[in-house]
């Protein structure tokens, strides 16, 4: 039978589910009142304009809006509780809001979070943006450093060096004087009969007698004159900022031009690192090394871009170069590990011969040829290309060329600086030694240049193969005759004063005295900093990067050929009956591998019946015919 129902639950059903209605639609007049006032406030135009009237008081827009439920003891300020209006409400206990929920034409989405944006490469400095250094960044010359000699104590000092060489027994007439920032030059006429090599090893006894630290004595080159030269009571400090402002460092038509000082005379000493072309320094601590080699980058610096030169610097001591780090013009930073710097000079190599490779393409003799060839062609509009061996066809053995088109972007000059020769060579002398004897012999024309000091002097750091290759040095104050010998071929760099004091050979075996300017580490910094500004260095890992094991052995790519030792092997077998020769030499030079790779291939294919032992003269007879090995292999 049906149920019975109670007519009083029934109405008590009734009653409550009316008064659910009427809760709904004043929820829901609520709702669109409090949907008016936030689009009346976030100035929709389509929005209903909410009127106020004069009975209703003024109340707070928030107030007015709907407010998310939150758990008990939450508190927080009006920023919080305006963040929670576009999250889409969600409460199971409050049917209402569910309602209230689905009635909306579209439920606010959350804000997403943005994604922080990609980094950029660091900028690079154009070469229209770029700002060379100015001069005010040095030190300006003080008047009271000025200290020439007097003519009245030049004069006492003629004739008192008159009466010193008479008493030695060397008759001759002091012409005249020269003084200068550091020593004064005099000029002494030997009488007819007197030897010049008597008067050269009077050098230490001239000192003695005049009361001096030292004494220098050298032929001036094309005239009939001795000069001895004495050291000033008190020396005059030779700034850098006078040299870069001196006309002959702007007029000056160098490629790479070096500030190395001021002659005996006080004039400037301009030279061309690109016709040197490769420098050799030598001296001992507190001679003024390592200030030079500070002086010279800072002359190229002063001068060119890093568009136009880029630098790699050597500094086993992590003392003297460690400040240019971050500078622009860095290839790669300064590289303090000996083994590193191997890799570095290595790579200097690699770089010589792939531009002497564009060189060739292109039919130009220097750096200076191959760029003016590239900036016509770009003028014109024209695009240059060169044939690359990419390697060898698996199956056939022959070579694969393939067509590059060439970056018409100038080459720079690259400039390597090695500040202790000493330390490498110890760490890796063979290794150093074969590196930098190639970079001088043949990195002229491709643009590279590398300038060497060495606070030791000895047959072991510089030694004949070294020496022959670097014809421009300069020596500072070494301790023995046998140090002067060893970096100049003849004595006098012991005699100098120190502090710059240097003594210059150029290519044609010319000395001559030159004092070298001063900068201090401020200045250094402040030019660094400048140049810091001005852009971020384009590093290149591959400079310093290990060579992975193996790469000694074979210098082809590493196509289809190298890939496996069984495929390298087949193609030498191939070789072998194609050709119908038998040799180490031979497969090394078809299959462009090393001399070890090689021999190992060779002693395979003897054991394994391909080939003969070698006989007294090193042939070894062919085994297997051309259609077994095919049938073979």
């Amino acid at each position: 039978p049906p149920p019975v129902r109670d007519p009083d639950a029934e109405e008590d059903e009734e009653d409550s589910r009316a008064s659910i209605s009427l809760g709904f639609l004043v929820h829901s007049a609520l709702s669109l009142k409090a949907r008016a006032l936030r689009l009346a406030r976030h100035g929709f135009s389509t929005g209903i304009k909410l009127v106020k009237t004069s009975r209703e008081p003024d109340v707070d827009h928030f107030a007015l809006e709907r407010r998310e439920p939150r758990f008990e003891g939450d508190t927080g300020d009006v920023a919080e509780r305006r963040a929670y209006e576009d999250t889409p409400p969600f409460d199971e206990a409050d049917p209402v809001e569910a309602v209230d929920a689905d009635e909306d034409d579209e439920p606010p989405t959350p804000k997403r979070a943005k994604k922080p944006p990609p980094k950029k490469p660091p900028p690079k400095a154009k070469a229209s943006e770029y700002e060379l250094p100015g001069v005010e960044l040095l030190a300006a010359p003080k008047p009271s450093d000025r200290h020439a000699p007097s003519m009245d104590l030049i004069k006492a000092n003629e004739a008192a060096l008159q009466t010193v060489l008479s008493d030695f027994g060397v008759r001759g007439e002091i012409l005249d004087a020269h003084p200068g920032p550091v020593v004064t030059l005099y000029e002494l006429e030997p009488a007819p009969g007197i030897k010049s090599s008597r008067v050269i090893g009077l050098a230490d006894d001239i000192a003695r007698s005049m009361s001096a630290v030292s004494a220098r004595v050298a032929v001036v080159p094309g005239r009939n004159v001795i000069g001895i030269e004495l050291p000033n009571a008190k020396r005059e400090k030779i700034y850098l900022r006078e040299m870069l402002a001196a006309e002959q460092y702007h007029d000056s038509s160098a490629k790479l031009p070096l500030c190395l000082g001021k002659t005996i005379g006080g004039d400037p000493v301009i030279v061309d690192l690109a016709r040197m072309p490769h420098l050799l320094i030598a001296g001992t601590t507190g001679s003024g090394k390592s200030v030079a080699v500070n002086t010279m980058i800072l002359s190229l610096l002063y001068r060119l871009r890093p568009d136009q030169c880029r630098l790699i610097m050597v500094d086993p001591k992590m003392l003297e170069l460690s400040v240019y780090d971050g500078i622009p013009h860095l290839l790669t930073p300064v590289v303090t590990d000996p083994k590193k710097a191997v890799v570095a000079l290595k790579w200097a190599v690699r770089e010589m011969e792939s531009r002497y490779k564009k060189l060739s393409k292109v039919g130009v003799r220097n750096i200076d040829g191959y760029n003016a060839r590239l900036l016509e062609a770009k003028a014109k509009g024209e695009r240059l290309t060169r044939t690359v061996h990419t390697g060898y066809d698996k199956e056939s053995g022959t070579a694969i060329y393939e067509t590059e088109e060439l970056d018409l972007e100038p080459l720079p000059y690259i400039v390597v600086v090695v500040d202790e020769m000493a330390d490498l060579m110890m760490v890796a002398g063979k290794d150093i030694e074969g590196a930098v004897q190639r970079l001088a012999q043949m990195a002229r024309a491709a643009g590279i240049h590398v300038i060497i000091a060495t606070q030791r002097p000895s047959v072991d750091v510089i030694t004949g193969t070294i020496k022959a290759n670097f014809p421009t040095r300069i020596s500072f104050q070494v301790t023995s005759k046998i140090d002067s010998r060893t970096i100049l071929g003849e004595q006098g760099a012991e005699q100098l004063l120190g502090q710059g004091d240097m003594l210059y050979m150029a290519g044609g075996g010319r000395i001559s005295r030159v004092h070298g300017p001063f900068v201090s580490d401020d200045e250094v910094e402040k030019i660094v900093r400048h140049l810091q500004a001005q852009g971020t260095p384009q590093y290149l890992e591959e400079v310093t990067a290990e060579e992975p094991e193996g790469d000694g052995e074979a210098v082809f790519d590493g196509t289809a050929m190298g890939q496996e030792g069984g495929d390298l092997y087949q193609q030498a077998v191939q070789v072998v009956l194609r050709d119908r020769k038998a040799s180490t030499s031979y497969i090394q030079r078809r299959l462009q591998i090393g001399y070890n790779k090689a021999a190992s291939l060779m002693e395979r294919m003897e054991a394994e019946g391909v080939v003969g032992q070698a006989n007294h003269a090193g042939k070894r007879e062919i085994l297997v015919e051309g259609g077994e090995a095919e049938d073979s292999f």
